[in-house]
């Protein structure tokens, strides 16, 4: 399994715009998918955003559509979720994961997830 640290989340004004990181360790990493979720206090663990093992093929939930951007270099062993736009209701804990295969969208395909970091928008 890959390990995963995010980092990037921070404070930011509704309309703001912050980017989070996603290190993993291995030297396999463009063996994995990578997905980014996010959890809000009291709410489920929720989809955001999925890449592809070479980066060409993403999903967005549509709640993030059109504002939210995933990337990833395979290089350096990271991937990326750019966040413009954000909202209050993007406040939420948002965590990285891998699956080891092809882009999925279902939590329960990723078998390695980070620690999370917090993103919080204020009105």
């Amino acid at each position: 399994q890959v390990q995963l640290v995010e980092s990037g989340g921070g404070l930011v004004q509704a309309g703001g715009s912050l980017r989070l990181s996603c290190a993993a360790s291995g030297r396999t990493f463009s063996s994995y998918a990578m997905g980014w979720f996010r959890q809000a206090p009291g709410k489920e663990r929720e989809f955001v955003a999925a890449i592809g093992r070479s980066g060409g093929n993403t999903y967005y939930a549509d709640s993030v559509k059109g504002r939210f951007t995933i990337s990833r270099d395979n290089a350096k062993n990271t991937a990326y979720l750019q966040m413009n736009s954000l909202k209050p209701e993007d406040t939420a804990v948002y965590y990285c994961a891998a699956n080891r295969g092809p882009i999925t969208l279902a939590t329960t395909d990723f078998g390695s997830w980070g620690q999370g970091t917090q993103v919080t928008v204020s009105s």
